[in-house]
């Protein structure tokens, strides 16, 4: 009896199930790429400008500084590099704030500054305290805000020792006592005596 022939093998449907997954897991890879690449382009403009360079690219931004002299009631008169847009209460917080003394009321901390313009912050009492009022009577030459041409006005005080006076003050920050003048050169005790009656702090 002739054999029978062997019954045909599965490997061809094998194969084309092998070739179908390949396919199907290809489409499925190639899918998740192109997902995964419109995100990127998605997402890639929120981070491509940042704030900063919007606000720079326009000329928003003020360049440039201003010097001031700040003087009166403030921890450490002298002269202060400041923005261009500052304002009074910039060149006040850079000479260290106010003393204790400081009469606020008698100015405006919101103005604008201007290049080379000196600031002298008055201490309660030495302006008037509002329009029509009349401040106290005190014509003694005040140590912390006086300019030059005052303290020449004082007895035996030329332009030598006036500029000496201010270089001190704008070294060691505002006088605490009258007796303080006793450390600028060229100041003793018989010249203090002389000028005693007509300066205060």
């Amino acid at each position: 009896m002739p054999d029978s022939p062997p019954p045909p093998t599965s490997s061809p449907r094998r194969l084309r199930l092998s070739i179908g997954a390949a396919i199907v897991l290809a489409l499925v890879v190639l899918s998740a790429a192109v997902g995964l690449g419109l995100m990127r382009g998605q997402a890639a403009p929120t981070e491509s400008v940042p704030l900063a360079t919007d606000a720079s690219a326009d000329g928003g931004g003020t360049t440039g500084e201003l010097y001031v002299h700040v003087l009166g009631a403030v921890e450490h008169p002298g002269l202060y590099v400041l923005d261009l847009d500052a304002r009074l209460v910039d060149a006040v917080a850079a000479a260290g704030g106010t003393t204790d003394d400081a009469d606020l009321a008698a100015i405006n901390l919101a103005r604008v500054l201007e290049d080379g313009e000196q600031i002298i912050v008055p201490t309660v009492g030495a302006a008037a305290d509002g329009p029509g009022a009349v401040a106290p009577s005190d014509d003694r030459i005040d140590l912390n805000a006086a300019d030059q041409a005052a303290l020449e006005t004082l007895p035996r005080i030329g332009p030598a020792l006036a500029e000496r006076i201010i270089a001190w003050r704008d070294e060691n920050g505002r006088f605490q006592s009258v007796d303080d003048l006793l450390a600028v050169p060229g100041i003793g005790e018989k010249l203090l005596a002389g000028i005693r009656d007509g300066v205060r702090v």
